[in-house]
């Protein structure tokens, strides 16, 4: 775009939560008049508030406030680093579609209200198959047995007391996107993509252990990665993942694993669905053959539409997602847009994104943000002026290695409509006159 209008154009932020057919008349009515606020009923007024253009008389501008001419907080006052009160709107949540077992569960992450592409500790998505614990470190061990010279029990002392190394990655749950399979459109890209998030990691690489306990890295072709939960959570690695850039990690965005993120320890294992980054680690085992676990003979499979299962597909593909504008904000005005998103792939880099306005009849070459890093999150951006008239906006990926991600119809003629995991195909949002954003599927 190169005659940008110098005018942008103004957005009203997602709901954080499924709209009631009431609270989306009410949204209508709130929009035609301009006054923004409906979309936060029963999830905070503050986070739908629309701020009019700027005046040269505005209050806001000739009228010193408060906090200009007042004495603030002190420092002993936030105790640990809370959001302001204005964003406490932004959490991960639970989906109400989604069926609920024990303490088995998924939160997703907000992406529609995040920057960059580092996911605060706070907003990380969640997925626990028996509930999430804070075990104590002191009492935590790491054994590492099977086909190894000496078998070794770590405490967490030790570890942290070998050679640490520090990576940004990003991790996918493989059911991310899932419910799109069955033409179920949710409505925000918070539902759609959310079990999706990116951070920097901290801890010992995996062949460092290894090493240090005399693996047979020619027998032992895979490594059994078991959790302390109380699913018993394990998953095989491939020893060729194990021995590049798989991590024991204690750390993310520079502090101790949060709980429910697999405090005291996991497993990293990047580009590779998250269900393997096995939290509250305690065991790896070396084998010669994968130890067909039941999360991954019965589940995290790809039912095929001949009926068969596909095990072991764990390699998050080609992905992106445009986070803004996207399923439940509305554009209030005619103008410039700042068109973002998310590009992700479990082969490496992204190379390219490209982002269509009709629907992937033209394509544009975004812009990539740095840093561009391989098997991490990289966030893209496009200039758009929207004129008013229907739109329908989606984003293409293209990894370093040439894998370019699909659309729906290419997908599905591979791999049917009846299946869960591993949806990388490409997400569409309409805009329509109105300037409301709705999420839609188009072949």
């Amino acid at each position: 775009m190169t005659d940008r209008n110098p005018t942008p154009g103004r957005i009203q932020k997602a709901p954080e939560n499924f709209l009631s057919p009431e609270k989306m008349e009410q949204a209508r009515r709130a929009r035609r008049s301009f006054m923004g606020k409906a979309l936060a009923m029963g999830a905070g007024a503050s986070a739908a508030t629309v701020a009019g253009a700027a005046r040269a008389d505005d209050p806001a501008i000739v009228k010193l406030p408060a906090h200009t001419t007042g004495l603030g907080q002190p420092v002993a006052a936030r105790g640990y680093g809370s959001p302001s009160q204005w964003e406490r709107n932004l959490q991960r949540r639970e989906s109400p579609g989604l069926t609920r077992v024990s303490a088995a569960s998924v939160s997703f992450a907000p992406l529609q209200g995040m920057f960059g592409i580092i996911t605060p500790n706070g907003l990380h998505f969640e997925r626990h198959h028996q509930g999430w614990w804070d075990i104590d470190p002191s009492q935590h061990r790491l054994m590492i047995n099977g086909l190894v010279k000496e078998a070794r029990v770590f405490t967490m002392d030790e570890l942290m007391r070998l050679p640490q190394v520090s990576r940004i990655h990003f991790i996918e749950c493989g059911a991310n996107t899932g419910m799109e399979w069955g033409n179920v459109a949710v409505p925000t890209v918070q539902y759609t993509h959310g079990m999706l998030s990116c951070c920097e990691y901290t801890g010992v690489l995996l062949s460092t252990l290894l090493d240090m306990c005399g693996a047979d890295t020619k027998k032992g072709r895979y490594v059994l990665a078991e959790g302390a939960d109380g699913s018993s959570m394990t998953r095989t690695i491939p020893m060729a993942n194990a021995l590049d850039d798989v991590m024991i990690a204690w750390a993310m965005n520079g502090e101790m694993l949060r709980p429910e993120n697999g405090y005291p320890l996991r497993l990293v294992v990047p580009g590779i669905q998250g269900v393997s980054w096995v939290k509250y680690l305690r065991r790896l085992e070396v084998g010669d053959k994968p130890y067909d676990a039941k999360d991954e003979v019965l589940h995290y499979v790809d039912l095929m539409p001949d009926g068969t299962h596909r095990q072991y597909t764990s390699l998050q593909e080609v992905k992106s997602v445009i986070t803004t504008p996207s399923g439940g904000q509305v554009l209030l005005d005619k103008g410039y847009y700042n068109v973002t998103g998310l590009a992700w792939s479990g082969r490496g880099r992204i190379k390219r994104v490209d982002v269509s306005v009709d629907g992937g009849r033209n394509w544009r070459t975004a812009r990539l943000e740095n840093p561009v890093l391989p098997k991490a999150l990289t966030r893209f951006n496009v200039d758009w002026v929207w004129d008013g008239s229907p739109a329908v906006l989606q984003s293409r990926a293209i990894d370093e290695t040439g894998h370019v991600q699909p659309r729906l119809n290419q997908l599905r003629a591979v791999r049917g409509t009846r299946s869960i995991y591993h949806n990388n195909g490409i997400q569409s949002w309409k805009v329509a006159e109105s300037g409301e954003v709705f999420n839609v599927q188009l072949n």
